[in-house]
């Protein structure tokens, strides 16, 4: 993996402030971004599903 100097910079500081490796602090990056681009497309499912089932209702909810 090629890195900058402002991301050297930034993993060394991680690593020694939470006294883990570079390694260990990019390798949490990489599954909290994968964990969440997961989470956010479930909820993007269900709030579609849920809009299909209830939209109407929401409207005239919104409208009274």
């Amino acid at each position: 993996m090629r890195t900058d100097q402002e991301l050297e910079e930034a993993l060394t500081a991680l690593a020694a402030s939470e006294g883990i490796s570079r390694q260990e602090i990019i390798r949490r990056a990489v599954l909290e971004r994968y964990e969440r681009a997961g989470h956010t497309a479930r909820v993007r499912d269900s709030s579609n599903r849920m809009i299909d089932r209830w939209g109407d209702v929401l409207i005239r909810l919104g409208t009274v």
